[in-house]
């Protein structure tokens, strides 16, 4: 076939998958964390395995804008028995030249068994960067999804992948 032809094929595909607002998951950054200290465990007392818990961690961005930054933050859920619903977290996004701040606005969890033993929690849901400035300002009022996968005792993967349903993370698409 023609290579003019290949090409215009090709760019014909491409507009009018963009025309139709199919977005591909765009990772905005994706960090490895750790706990900080123990977990605090609030048992709420109406039935068995129904806690509040309150988790304070400290992340290094390895992949994407957030490469190289350094996140603290913290997150409040409430459990019952192995699913939990995220009721706050967010926290603070340090890179050279550049902050963060980021809300979580919805957030369920459940907890990964391994050898028959609690190895972490895998964790999915949705929040904004509330405020950002310098090297990191195109997060400024952007909405992400982000997902939490255990990687060993007490660490845990952070990504955050721009919600397509509220349009790109300083990527100018949507």
């Amino acid at each position: 076939m023609d290579k003019r032809f290949m090409v215009a094929v090709a760019c014909s595909t491409l507009s009018l998958v963009s025309a139709s607002g199919f977005a591909l998951a765009e990772t905005v950054g994706r960090y490895e964390c750790s706990v900080i200290g123990a977990p605090s465990q609030e048992p709420i007392g109406d039935r068995d395995g129904h806690r509040l818990t309150n988790v304070q961690y400290s992340c290094l961005g390895v992949e994407g804008l957030l490469k190289g930054a350094v996140f603290t933050g913290s997150s409040i859920s409430e459990w019952d028995g192995s699913q939990g619903t995220y009721l706050t977290a967010g926290g603070i996004h340090r890179a050279s030249g550049g902050l963060a701040v980021s809300q979580l606005t919805e957030g369920k969890g459940s907890v990964v068994m391994k050898d028959g033993k609690p190895a972490g929690n895998e964790v999915s849901g949705k929040g904004v960067f509330k405020f950002a400035s310098g090297t990191l300002a195109a997060l400024s009022e952007k909405a992400i999804k982000f997902e939490s996968k255990p990687i060993g005792v007490g660490r845990f993967s952070l990504e955050y992948t721009a919600d397509s349903e509220s349009g790109a993370v300083g990527m100018g698409r949507k």
